[in-house]
């Protein structure tokens, strides 16, 4: 982290901030111009924010050297991270489309996406009323079917209480929608896990809060994560909601992580399906959830 001083700060307000930088285990660089001390904060920068260093006396501003992600960033790992299972690989050069569950039929694609828990009032939802049990043991039997298929299954989860039911069910991926991406406490959960999981970020996220909070995940200990991306919100009022290219496209750059892109919910009149599976490919996606 970089700290520039204040034109008129005194050593006692340097030695507030060189003191604070300490505590907090890092080490100081101080540079001392004709015009401003700019002082270094070197070390791990992301036990403190900028905004905690900027209330000090005499500092002017703090600005962060490096990102809030770490362990999924190509600084640390330069190829792209590939996972697979039951012999179907995600990232690096590979490609797979992804088809929904519809009325108990498994598509005829490498793997599957499954979306078990109430959803009204769309094709992909398999909830309709049942009892518990009932449910449960539809999960198990739609899984179960997929794997004597040989074929990987992303199951939603959409509440921390879903969990342990999918895990038993032996899902292969857990597949976080974007409303529950600011749960840290799912994320913490997740990251003790040593099962893939497709975080997908919400709406009106930023790529910066996409990477944060599978850096969250990767913190404890499961590296096993894919970013899904299922749109973001549109000004046009045909199309609520449109692919975010520009973040799938960020997100490769910046982090060794794949890619899936969940265009299920996204065509419309002008856009159809085909233009957004091509589109994906074009951001870099490793795989597409569509419909068969």
């Amino acid at each position: 982290m970089i700290i520039v001083m204040q034109h008129h700060a005194d050593d006692d307000a340097i030695d507030d901030v060189v003191c604070f930088i300490r505590e907090r285990g890092l080490q100081e660089h101080i540079s001392r111009g004709t015009e401003r001390t700019i002082i270094g904060a070197v070390g791990d920068e992301r036990v403190f924010e900028p905004r905690e260093i900027e209330v000090l006396r005499g500092v002017e501003k703090a600005v962060k050297v490096l990102h809030d992600w770490r362990i999924i960033s190509r600084q640390t790992q330069e190829t792209d991270s590939v996972i697979t299972v039951r012999g179907v690989s995600f990232g690096g050069v590979h490609f797979h489309r992804i088809a929904p569950v519809i009325k108990d039929k498994l598509p005829d694609t490498a793997a599957i996406f499954f979306d078990p828990f109430f959803r009204p009032n769309t094709p992909y939802a398999h909830d309709n009323g049942l009892p518990e049990n009932e449910r449960l043991a539809y999960l198990n039997r739609i899984i179960a079917a997929a794997h004597q298929a040989e074929k990987p299954v992303l199951v939603r989860v959409r509440d921390i209480r879903q969990l342990s039911a999918v895990l038993k069910a032996e899902a292969d991926f857990i597949y976080l929608g974007g409303e529950l991406m600011a749960g840290r406490d799912l994320q913490e959960e997740i990251g003790r896990l040593n099962v893939p999981v497709v975080l997908c970020k919400d709406k009106h996220h930023q790529t910066d809060d996409w990477l944060i909070a599978a850096e969250h995940i990767a913190l404890k200990g499961n590296h096993h994560i894919i970013l899904g991306e299922a749109g973001t919100l549109c000004l046009d009022r045909a199309a609520p909601y449109r692919l975010d290219i520009e973040a799938m496209v960020k997100a490769r750059q910046i982090s060794h992580l794949p890619i899936i892109a969940n265009i299920l919910h996204l065509p419309h009149a002008y856009m159809r399906a085909d233009t957004l599976l091509a589109l994906s490919l074009a951001a870099g996606a490793h795989g597409v959830i569509t419909a068969a």
